[in-house]
């Protein structure tokens, strides 16, 4: 089964809190988990002031910088993984790097049907 996990941080920890991981630990971490068969995909993002936010109501688009809700915490990253269940994916999480100084929430993937 597929789950995402969703780094959130605060973008100024990422780089500025003394746990935080640099990008190197967070590349070593994605490559041995791919080479188990655990890490299907996954990116960085850019910080949160690239962001621009769609929304269609009424057939209309609205285009907004910024992101979709102000928070404390930033969407950072993801990494699409493979799990035999919910235990084995937070396991996995748990070992996400950034999970130092921010947060990782885990969501199975809904397969869309035809």
């Amino acid at each position: 089964m597929k789950y995402v996990c969703l780094v959130y941080a605060r973008e100024n920890d990422l780089r500025e809190h003394p746990d935080s991981p640099p990008d190197a630990e967070c590349m070593a971490f994605s490559d041995a988990e791919k080479a188990r068969g655990r890490v299907v995909g996954g990116q960085a993002l850019q910080p949160v002031s690239t962001a621009t936010t769609v929304r269609v109501r009424n057939g209309e688009a609205t285009i907004t910088d910024g992101p979709f809700a102000e928070t404390r915490e930033q969407l950072a990253g993801f990494y699409l993984i493979e799990a035999r269940d919910l235990n084995e994916a937070l396991e996995v999480a748990r070992r996400i790097p950034p999970a130092r100084v921010g947060s990782i929430e885990v969501r199975p993937v809904r397969e869309l049907e035809p």
